[in-house]
């Protein structure tokens, strides 16, 4: 089988393409959030930043979905057509189902929430559709490397948002505004993907080892695994909400934006590494190198946001803000750990492994517990913190032993080689 022009083409391009890409789609995201946080004020922006992390936690379906296009055609290049294929349908079903039982759940996510809004919670349901339908998308460009068309697919997740989020919350500066222009911003992605893969290959046979089923059930191992991580990073928000008063949840909010830019900024290293990461002989190498860069980065943040907390403040939201300022590097080292540890869980992904997971579950609920006996914007991102740091010296320790090892016992079935349940 031979791929189209357009595909070769697309391979010419490396992973420098999807750095830029990926830095300019968060400095865009990270731009709407600033300014968000501006315009609305700590009250409305709290409840914005609540409902983002709530569909950050929803797009776990996407993102599983992703990862399993992305590993399964990383690893059969023989089956490519077939995969494409069935990743596509299911995405579609997938998307309908998830956006039904939102809709259904309206109420709930007002209340969980503290809304006080049922048409901001409904525009937080129907945002989920678009979101999941992307995701198999860019499984199937990250996964044949197509680095060019995944660079334009992440400039459209970002631009687009800002501009558009921009003009809706100046024309009208609340919560529900705010989230819609995000809901807005996930088509544009969403129609790109559709552009690039609208003449995708005929698969020349049927894959058994990629049949419905098998994607279905790979894929919601995976949005398990990427649940409990996001869950994981989005929770102490929802805490905050809970334990603190609104002032003081929202300047908890602003500083997140500081975490949040930790997370962002190496995206790219994790997009890139996966696909080694999901073959045996490149697992170590490129788990350690990945590792050592994000380490490195979150250095010179952290170190930058200690020294220069005044100038960050800009970024953060403004004096409005102020009372942050001298936690602002806490929330740096908050979101370097997140980010190494989103590595750590992309490698868990790579090798379908089952009993790493446990562990972000034990971090979450020692989070939960800790996290409602805080009275204070630094007590409570001090738990958080304390709690990711010993998460990842666990991780790091089981996934750098692990990624020396072959999968010794793992029969090759059209070249996707499966995880045993139960393992690591």
């Amino acid at each position: 089988m031979t791929a189209p022009s357009s595909v070769r083409s697309s391979r010419t391009f490396d992973g420098s393409a999807v750095a830029v890409a990926t830095s300019v789609m968060n400095l865009a995201t990270y731009g709407f959030t600033m300014l968000a946080a501006r315009i609305l004020g700590p009250g409305q922006y709290g409840a914005f930043v609540a409902c983002l992390s709530l569909l950050i936690v929803v797009q776990v379906l996407a993102l599983g979905l992703q990862a399993t296009a992305a590993r399964r055609i990383a690893v059969d290049q023989t089956n490519v057509g077939a995969i494409e294929r069935a990743i596509l349908t299911l995405t579609t079903r997938v998307s309908l189902a998830i956006g039904l039982v939102m809709c259904l759940l309206i109420p709930a996510i007002n209340a969980l929430l503290n809304l006080d809004s049922l048409a901001t919670a409904t525009v937080v349901a129907l945002s989920t559709v678009p979101l999941t339908l992307a995701g198999g998308q860019a499984g199937i460009l990250q996964g044949e490397r197509r680095w060019g068309a995944l660079a334009v697919f992440y400039l459209a997740g970002g631009i687009p948002r800002l501009l558009i989020g921009l003009a809706i919350i100046l024309w009208r500066p609340d919560a529900t505004s705010a989230i819609l222009g995000v809901g807005l911003g996930y088509l544009f992605p969403l129609l790109v993907g559709w552009w690039v893969l609208r003449d995708r290959r005929t698969p020349e046979a049927v894959a058994p080892e990629h049949s419905a089923r098998s994607l279905l059930v790979e894929s919601a191992h995976n949005a398990q695994v990427l649940l409990a991580y996001f869950a994981l990073t989005s929770v102490d928000i929802i805490l905050a909400r809970q334990v603190l008063s609104e002032h003081d949840a929202g300047l908890y909010a602003a500083g997140l934006i500081m975490a949040k830019v930790m997370i962002f900024l190496p995206q790219f290293i994790v997009v890139i590494a996966f696909p080694d990461m999901a073959t045996p002989e490149g697992r170590h190498r490129a788990l350690v190198r990945s590792l050592v860069a994000v380490a490195v980065l979150g250095v010179l943040a952290i170190g930058a946001a200690k020294v220069l907390s005044g100038v960050a403040m800009i970024f953060v939201g403004g004096s409005e803000f102020g009372e942050v300022e001298d936690l602002l590097w806490q929330f740096a080292l908050l979101g370097t750990l997140l980010a190494m540890l989103q590595l750590q869980v992309y490698a868990v992904l790579a090798r379908q492994a089952r009993r790493s997971v446990l562990l972000v579950w034990a971090a979450l609920a020692a989070i939960i517990v800790l996290g409602l006996g805080a009275d204070s914007v630094a007590g409570l991102v001090r738990v958080v913190v304390g709690v990711d740091a010993v998460l990842l010296l666990a991780l790091t320790v089981a996934s750098l032993r692990l990624a020396k090892q072959a999968d010794p016992g793992a029969a090759s079935v059209g070249g996707v080689v499966p995880a045993a349940p139960g393992t690591d």
